[in-house]
């Protein structure tokens, strides 16, 4: 049966990850931004008739920059280098071309292959190099002057806008992808996560097979495609809850607890990981020898932060946090984080064990 259209279906068709409030936030910052452009670029070129010519290029800059913020033709460098470098290639055309319409091709070509070059490949960046070759002579009398002021100034103001309006609605801007994993034992082999599955490899054999530009990064297609993954084995395994595989018999130790007691808990019963609880019996934090060897005094001065889920949540779940080299173990804790039970490596691996046993095949 077809399900009704969600209230917001206008909304569908928009790039993947996009909500209502992002869009709203994008508009404010697009009109703030607008506006902070047409001021600058009035107040440099005075009320010229080609002023709409001008400020549009920065229109199309504040969408990408307030709608699309992760997107690789939206970052600092991309904005500010591509619509300077394009101010440029576009007054340099005009001098070389004074025809406006001969010129018109030329530069935006131009702009295209500068921007690629010097990797601030950014769309507006061709209607600002359009924009130098049919300004008018408010541009022609600015010169190279122009790809400064209007254009450099407002490109840096909109960034800085940009920048504000997504710390204020916590998005991550300028866009750094998650590091990739990496091995932190200091050997050669590549890390657990990524010796089964896909490789970069992979990815690059399969876009170059596509033949299409996307507007996404390898690296944040790299992440998505192994979070996808890890959904798709959770999802798949859903039936089997941190309850079901958990240790419910915690070994654990108040924080004040001397670190040779804890020392003797780790190696007594063969565990890698201690939880430790604070005064009203809440976990506080986790130890293991490697935290033991930072101090002498009680446990609460050298303990690590605890990772932590819910007795509900998929067992499998848990598969990115057990595997990244650094953590033995995730404690389970209630609403009131009080321990409940724990779920380590060999917790994980027997479980993974049981339910892919059926696709294990006996060697002879």
């Amino acid at each position: 049966m077809t399900q009704p259209p969600s209230r917001f279906w206008i909304f569908r068709p928009i790039l993947a990850g996009a909500n209502l409030r992002d869009r709203l936030v994008a508009c404010a910052g697009a009109a703030i931004g607008i506006c902070l452009t047409g001021l600058v670029s009035t107040l440099v070129l005075g009320h010229e008739v080609a002023l709409p010519l001008i400020v549009a290029p920065m229109g199309a800059s504040a969408v990408l920059l307030f709608a699309v913020p992760a997107s690789p033709l939206a970052q600092p460098w991309s904005v500010i280098g591509g619509n300077t470098i394009s101010a440029l290639v576009g007054v340099a055309v005009h001098m070389l071309i004074p025809e406006p319409m001969l010129a018109s091709g030329p530069a935006v070509a131009l702009a295209i292959a500068v921007m690629s070059v010097t990797r601030c490949l950014h769309p507006p960046g061709g209607a600002v190099a359009l924009a130098a070759v049919l300004g008018g002579s408010a541009i022609t009398d600015a010169g190279f002057m122009f790809a400064l002021a209007p254009v450099g100034v407002n490109s840096v103001l909109l960034t800085l806008l940009g920048w504000l309006f997504h710390k204020l609605s916590r998005h991550s801007y300028p866009h750094r992808p998650a590091p990739a994993p990496v091995n932190l034992h200091a050997t050669a082999d590549a890390p657990p996560q990524l010796r089964v599955g896909f490789q970069a490899a992979d990815i690059d054999a399969v876009l170059k097979d596509v033949g299409e530009a996307f507007d996404i990064s390898r690296d944040d297609l790299d992440r998505l495609l192994r979070q996808v993954e890890m959904r798709a084995l959770a999802r798949s395994h859903g039936g089997v809850s941190c309850a079901d595989i958990m240790s419910k018999d915690v070994v654990s130790l108040p924080a004040w607890e001397s670190v040779a007691m804890a020392h003797d808990l780790l190696l007594s019963h063969g565990v890698r990981a201690l939880p430790i609880t604070d005064d009203a019996g809440r976990l506080a934090g986790t130890v293991g020898l490697r935290d033991l060897a930072r101090g002498t005094g009680s446990v609460g001065e050298v303990m690590a932060v605890a990772l932590v889920s819910t007795p509900k949540a998929a067992a499998f779940s848990l598969i990115p946090a057990l595997t990244d080299g650094r953590t033995h173990a995730v404690v389970i804790v209630d609403g009131d984080r009080r321990i409940l039970g724990i779920v380590t490596q060999t917790d994980l691996l027997a479980a993974l064990s049981r339910v892919s046993a059926p696709a294990i095949t006996p060697q002879a």
